[in-house]
């Protein structure tokens, strides 16, 4: 095992978003059939259009975030501590630029940070 903690942060690592796409056979409603994969896709394209995917901010495909909805996919930030449920791909943008900002600006901002301000822990 090695701890790669300082290295994600000398490389400019702020943020994390978890998009749920998992699927399952249940009567329960579950991301993965109700727009876990476009969301997972809108997410992407937005964060690259930005030119901040993989380098500022990085993005994972995730199982069960514990938000399940029919009406959408859960999404989740963090260090931020934002959680989302019910997202469709049209609603990306929104839930994105209210994150980040409009242009991807307002990144490595802590879960008590609501000046736009950096946190001590990015």
């Amino acid at each position: 095992m090695r701890e790669r903690t300082e290295e994600v942060r000398v490389n400019g690592f702020t943020d994390h978003v978890l998009v749920c796409t998992h699927a399952r056979d249940s009567e329960h409603a579950c991301c993965g059939d109700a727009h876990g994969p476009s969301v997972f896709e809108a997410t992407t394209a937005w964060l690259r259009e930005r030119d901040v995917l993989w380098s500022r901010v990085h993005l994972v495909e995730t199982s069960c975030l514990g938000l399940c909805s029919a009406d959408g996919t859960a999404v989740a930030v963090q260090p931020r501590g934002r959680w989302f449920s019910g997202v469709t791909p049209d609603e990306v943008p929104e839930v994105l630029a209210d994150v980040f900002g409009p242009d991807a600006t307002r990144l490595g901002v802590g879960p008590s940070d609501s000046d736009g301000s950096p946190s001590d822990g990015c």
